[in-house]
């Protein structure tokens, strides 16, 4: 299994979840069926604004997603960038 290190997170202005990888791309994610999209602006796969799940659940889905469907595990690190994530989030985020 192919590992990469997530480089930012981000909250977009209208409330989609982003999470960009250093070095992989996953253009063709939406093929699930599962709500899991690829960026191809921002090179992120991105998750829709919650509504039932929150932040954390999205998060958790759209690794879940790309692990079993691109076989690709992704990580955060102490270098991933946050972008407009709250504290709260970013903390019930990094505990997973």
């Amino acid at each position: 299994m192919d590992r990469d290190r997530i480089i930012k997170v981000e909250i977009d202005s209208l409330g989609c979840l982003h999470i960009s990888p250093n070095m992989k791309k996953f253009t063709l994610v939406y093929r699930t069926a599962k709500q899991v999209h690829w960026n191809q602006e921002k090179q992120t796969v991105y998750s829709p604004k919650p509504t039932d799940w929150t932040y954390v659940d999205w998060y958790n889905h759209i690794l879940k997603v790309v692990k079993e469907e691109c076989f690709c595990e992704l990580y955060l690190t102490d270098d991933t960038n946050w972008i407009n994530v709250s504290e709260h989030i970013k903390s019930e985020i990094t505990k997973v």
